[in-house]
């Protein structure tokens, strides 16, 4: 559909209904999200535990807190152990922050680590163990699992499927990168210019995410978060123009701002792994599934796109004229409060 279509509301209704559709999902989404940040149960829980002398680790323990309360969680261990430091309590904004260190009497590995209390909230914990020989293992606890075995020896598959689950999780709970593709997808038209766009998203974000990842680029993620909600700003901004008769870079090459912005988003995407960490050993393994899991979620989320799309453009109705903005308006405004939120917190 061409840009000089957009005057004629007649033969473009079902479009403006689908678009208006999108727009309260894009609304949805922005509930969904300042609810998520006023609920701060669903914020994860981080658990990690370094060997850095043999038999002996030092913890800390990352807990979200409401108020001046801390959620009731605790680490357990299934093994035996002795207090080698006892354990100090910090905050730190919303977080409490516990630390402590003990001698494991039994070997860490084919021990059940667990959150006791996981399993009365609405987050999750990430759990880190890093070995004295470099090894390391990473799960991420719910509270239908709140618990693990730490496996005696760690293979490719497991960490592929680990970090494949992984990358689909981070892209589906990613608003912002989904809402930049949302927006993509309205003012992209046309099969082979939409292959185009994701495949040119797809691969800017590999690259930087590699990069960063390996340690090849180093850029603070507050600036590169703010940068990243501006994307989508900028691509609403254009949807608009496009519906003003005035079509701008975006509606002439979406590929292009796709790769451009992709490689921003990238960065975004990195600065999630690293938080992760990689495993010492299948480093490649997980670098390349946690990728690939992005790539999955990334490709589920524009086929039920697509799928509504195709849905909602079968119902004629005679929305108003003003049906149109709904969804550039709804992302535009979600992302520039996102702009302004991370840029407050520099």
């Amino acid at each position: 559909m061409s840009a000089r279509c957009w005057p004629d509301l007649g033969a473009c209704t079902p479009h403006f209904f689908t678009l208006g559709i999108v727009g309260v999902f894009g609304l949805s989404l922005f509930l969904w999200q300042s609810a998520t940040c006023a609920a701060h149960e669903v914020r994860p829980s981080y658990l990690e535990v370094r060997e850095d002398r043999a038999g002996e680790f030092e913890v800390l323990f990352k807990t979200p807190m409401r108020g001046d309360l801390r959620l009731a969680l605790s680490a357990t261990f299934s093994g035996r152990a002795d207090a080698v430091i006892p354990m100090t309590t910090r905050t730190t904004g919303d977080a409490a922050v516990q630390t402590w260190r003990f001698r494991a009497l039994d070997p860490l590995r084919g021990q059940t680590i667990g959150i006791a209390g996981l399993e009365n909230t609405m987050t999750d914990a990430l759990v880190r163990v890093v070995l004295l020989d470099g090894t390391s293992w990473v799960r991420r606890l719910t509270p239908q699992d709140p618990s693990a075995t730490i496996p005696p020896v760690q293979s490719g598959w497991s960490v592929a499927g680990l970090y494949l689950k992984l990358g689909v999780e981070h892209i589906l709970l990613g608003i912002d990168h989904l809402l930049f593709v949302l927006a993509l997808l309205i003012i992209t038209h046309g099969t082979w210019l939409l292959i185009k766009t994701v495949t040119a998203f797809t691969i800017a974000h590999s690259i930087t995410l590699a990069l960063a990842t390996l340690g090849y680029v180093q850029v603070p993620s507050a600036p590169v978060e703010a940068l990243i909600a501006l994307s989508i700003v900028f691509v609403a901004v254009e949807i608009v123009r496009l519906w003003q008769g005035r079509e701008g870079l975006t509606a002439r090459a979406p590929w292009l701002v796709a790769f451009a912005f992709g490689l921003l988003h990238g960065l975004g995407f990195a600065g999630a792994l690293s938080e992760v960490g990689l495993p010492t050993g299948h480093i490649p393994v997980a670098l390349l599934f946690f990728n690939l899991g992005v790539e999955i979620g990334q490709l589920l989320f524009i086929a039920t796109m697509l799928c509504l799309f195709a849905l909602v453009r079968r119902i004629r109705i005679a929305w108003p004229r003003w049906a149109r903005l709904a969804a550039p308006y709804a992302i535009g405004s979600v992302a520039m409060f996102w702009v302004i939120e991370r840029v407050a917190a520099f």
